[in-house]
């Protein structure tokens, strides 16, 4: 008998399971709001087998920040970043980048701006496509 509900049991676990993940939700990596603020915080999503890194900062004027710790010169050094007030600071060549600038003037490929990375925000959750991360595999290799 306890058998019988042990399976029953786990089959319907996994159609539960399966119909809450929804393919968009697969897509996406979603980050609580309210796990943001003005102190920068570092994440890391595995794509085939390599660790593509990001962050996530609260600019002065409250709008989240999001972008690859790796830059488009520097990257080949897998150094990232590291934030000093309201400053991005690259470790490998000391250049200074001001948090309310990412997503504005980094939008361009090149220089040693942190690499930018598409967000938006969705009622309580940061909202960042996978496949924008995908993109962005390059430096990480």
């Amino acid at each position: 008998m306890k058998i019988i509900f042990l399976i029953l049991l786990v089959i319907l676990i996994f159609f539960v399971v399966k119909a809450v993940i929804t393919p968009s939700e697969a897509q996406v990596i979603k980050i609580p709001v309210s796990d943001i603020n003005e102190n920068a915080k570092w994440y890391e999503y595995e794509k085939d087998g390599v660790i593509i890194k990001f962050f996530a900062v609260k600019a002065r004027d409250g709008s989240i920040k999001t972008a690859f710790d790796a830059c488009d010169i520097c990257y080949k050094n897998k150094r990232g970043y590291r934030q000093d007030g309201n400053y991005i600071i690259c470790n490998n060549c000391g250049n200074k980048y001001l948090i309310d600038d990412l997503g504005n003037k980094n939008k361009v490929s090149g220089g040693c701006w942190p690499g930018h990375l598409s967000n938006s925000v969705e009622g309580n959750y940061i909202i960042i496509k996978k496949s924008y991360l995908d993109k962005g595999i390059w430096r990480f290799k």
